[in-house]
């Protein structure tokens, strides 16, 4: 198992039935294909519906149906179509009840950045500022370094998504959320220990009194 396919198992555990999720594009629709059984939940995607089903198979995408990152997707029965503004009126309305984003960096102060690499091509901010805001919980999915250096850090350096949005933070070696403490590892996956988390984030964080083995 990749990395990228544990961190969207275990994000997958974090939604529960009935609820509306926003996934991001790239690693975060991953986050779809492993729901747990039993488990009903609507996908919204902010270029304007509701239902997203599983990606189609190859040779039978449909090129007028895709999400807000331009991948082919189906619908599921009882999907909708709207236009922008009801979509965004979904988010800032408070009507999502998790968004999963990637990000570039995320810092102690649950800071976030995704959208911009300063002189570097990039998608752009698309829904992401309304999400992290509208949502009512922020769950960032990423591998824990990008080619070795620490993303988790104590300040991030790009510029910012938004401020002090984050809850949760699920990488392939572990789970932290942000508490009136700070950021705690919560979670660690039994291939990596502490120490190993600690030599690739830069950021303060303390560990959990029950910390628990990342299942996935």
């Amino acid at each position: 198992m990749n990395a990228k396919e544990i961190i969207a198992r275990r994000v997958a555990k974090e939604l529960k039935d009935g609820d509306v999720v926003n996934l991001g594009i790239g690693l975060p629709t991953m986050v779809a294909n492993y729901i747990p059984e039993g488990v009903d939940v609507t996908f919204q995607s902010e270029n304007g519906f509701v239902g997203l089903g599983p990606a189609p198979e190859e040779g039978k995408e449909d090129k007028d149906l895709v999400n807000a990152g331009g991948m082919p997707v189906t619908i599921v029965p009882g999907a909708a179509f709207f236009d922008s503004a009801t979509s965004f009126s979904i988010i800032r309305g408070g009507h999502v009840d998790v968004t999963v984003l990637g990000a570039l960096q995320v810092d102690e102060k649950a800071n976030l950045a995704n959208w911009m690499v300063p002189g570097k091509m990039v998608p752009g901010m698309g829904g992401a500022m309304d999400l992290v805001v509208g949502a009512k919980k922020v769950i960032i999915s990423m591998t824990h370094t990008q080619k070795g250096k620490p993303k988790i850090l104590k300040e991030c350096t790009l510029p910012l998504t938004a401020e002090g949005q984050v809850n949760m933070i699920v990488t392939e070696m572990g789970v932290m959320e942000y508490t009136d403490k700070g950021l705690v590892l919560t979670e660690i996956n039994p291939e990596y220990t502490v120490e190993d988390i600690k030599a690739v984030t830069e950021a303060t964080f303390t560990v959990a009194n029950n910390l628990k083995e990342m299942e996935f």
